[in-house]
């Protein structure tokens, strides 16, 4: 594989799941969804009490992108590294000029939650403002839909999960993006809405709590958050894609790409939430 993004997921899938050692060593570009999503096969493998070989990138700025994007953090969790100890130079400066809005970063309690709004918050003016010029309200905005993606994970999942977040410029557009990846092994969308509701499959679940706010809680105020990322993304025209189970569904812009409606996928448990959000 030379690119592992979302758009590559259903391949990783497969790859991770059959291969006896995964072969990343022609990987050209790895974005947060490609690394997180990396992170949680691992997670599943762990589940199912296998640990495999992965052949890291031998490009080395791909390595640089994994070593700033904390995923050696907790990649040799899960996976036998080779080589387990890359050898990088220069690695990339962790500074405010960076392009990292959040390294990869476990969430499993609320307060982990308070941890990565503050954190995002400290580099989101000079990247939103500076690179997709975002004016105060929109950086404000830009917090709370992340805050509700993470929420989400910690009422629904039932497990833990992992964020990251980076821009990134489009040669197709000439234009810069924020990426931001968000995923769990959670009990899914079926599941956690089943309480309340009489579902036939993965992608009506995933339907009803994007497009039309549904909870597994009754109390009134709670649940909504999904469809209020909704409305913000579609706000500033941006992408969002959730996977659950076998089912995919995404609101896709005119300057993105991909299917809207994905269903009879690959098993894979809990959620997989992607945002792009393009410069304005």
């Amino acid at each position: 594989m030379t690119q592992i993004t979302e758009d590559t997921f259903e391949q990783a899938l497969h790859l991770f799941k059959e291969s006896p050692e995964i072969d990343l060593q022609e990987a050209s570009f790895i974005d947060p969804s490609g690394m997180v999503g990396i992170l949680e096969l691992g997670e599943l493998l762990q589940l199912e009490g296998s640990r495999k070989t992965i052949y890291l990138p031998e490009s080395e700025e791909v390595l640089k992108y994994l070593e700033r994007m904390d995923f050696f953090k907790f990649a040799d969790s899960y996976f036998n590294l080779e080589p387990p100890k890359p050898k990088i130079s220069g690695k990339y400066l962790r500074s405010s000029y960076s392009d990292v809005l959040l390294e990869i970063t476990p969430i499993e309690k609320s307060d982990d939650i308070h941890f990565i709004v503050g954190r995002v918050k400290d580099r989101a003016h000079s990247i939103l403002s500076k690179h997709l010029h975002y004016n105060e309200k929109t950086i404000n905005g830009f917090i709370v839909a992340l805050s509700e993606v993470c929420q989400n994970i910690i009422e629904h999942s039932e497990n833990k999960g992992f964020v990251g977040i980076q821009k990134y410029h489009f040669q197709k557009t000439n234009k810069n993006v924020v990426k931001i990846a968000v995923m769990d092994l959670g009990i899914g969308f079926k599941k956690s809405l089943s309480e309340r509701f009489s579902l036939k499959n993965d992608f009506e679940a995933i339907e009803k709590a994007l497009l039309h706010g549904a909870s597994r809680y009754a109390d009134e105020g709670r649940g909504h958050g999904l469809a209020a990322v909704r409305r913000f993304v579609n706000q500033w025209n941006g992408k969002i894609s959730i996977r659950s189970g076998t089912a995919k569904l995404s609101i896709i812009p005119d300057w993105s790409w991909g299917k809207s409606r994905e269903i009879n996928l690959t098993h894979f448990p809990g959620s997989q939430i992607n945002i792009m959000l393009p410069e304005m």
